[in-house]
């Protein structure tokens, strides 16, 4: 299982490891179980309803086109999953896979279409062998469709989130109140997020006033809000906001 390292929007490495073969091949067959259902399924009240007496007074085309109609929910079922799921069929969701883009920045639906459309060379035509053997050599695991579209496929089994980042969710409308904060260094920040979920976990406040000491120290900023645990939170939020939009 190769390591995938993604440069998010705000610069921060995140390693991830790329899905196994074996993982993609599960969710590949999973997708074909729920397509083979579906087709069971249409074939089943088609038949039943005697509708196939229809095929007699139609021209060849139109019998094309009826039987197009009601299998094409088949042909665009991993589109369709990959837009709505974000990156993810059913398949994949049942063995906690993805589809992310490699430069950090989130998959949309024409990186999703040309997966799809190379599907056909990778996986339809030659029956998933020439998937296989490039996403075996690849150093990202990629099949062609991913390299088409800069994307790769991950596993989120590691547990890794937002979390395990300095990356704080802000606003369009955040208002910074400390701009100094933009002497730490990105390091310096993730040893202050991690050391202040620790020391918040375990409700150790000795801890979280000796982070806000060093914070004032380093940087010369000084609490304007008289709570520990608010000054550092404020912190984070300052710092992405700073690094967002430098």
């Amino acid at each position: 299982m190769s390591e995938l390292s993604i440069n998010t929007t705000q610069n921060v490495k995140i390693n991830f490891k790329a899905a196994s073969v074996g993982e993609r091949i599960g969710a590949y067959f999973i997708d074909l179980l729920i397509k083979i259902a579906y087709g069971v399924v249409v074939f089943m009240i088609f038949f039943g309803l005697n509708l196939e007496k229809l095929f007699d007074k139609l021209d060849q085309w139109s019998v094309m086109s009826v039987i197009l109609f009601f299998y094409f929910p088949i042909m665009i079922y991993s589109i369709t999953l990959e837009s709505i799921l974000e990156g993810q069929t059913i398949g994949k969701k049942v063995l906690k896979i993805k589809v992310v883009k490699i430069d950090g920045y989130q998959a949309g639906f024409g990186d999703y279409l040309m997966r799809w459309f190379f599907r056909l060379i990778d996986v339809t035509i030659f029956n998933g062998i020439v998937a296989i053997v490039i996403v075996i050599i690849s150093k990202k695991g990629q099949r062609l469709g991913d390299m088409a579209a800069g994307t790769s496929v991950i596993t989120l089994k590691n547990n890794i989130n937002i979390s395990h980042t300095i990356i704080e969710e802000i606003g369009s409308t955040y208002v910074p109140t400390y701009p100094l904060v933009i002497k730490l260094s990105d390091n310096d920040m993730r040893i202050i997020k991690e050391t202040f979920q620790r020391a918040a976990k375990k409700n150790d406040y000795e801890t979280i006033q000796k982070l806000v000491s060093k914070i004032e120290m380093v940087t010369g900023i000084k609490n304007q809000s008289g709570d520990s645990h608010d000054f550092i939170r404020v912190i984070l939020k300052d710092y992405n906001f700073y690094t967002q939009n430098m």
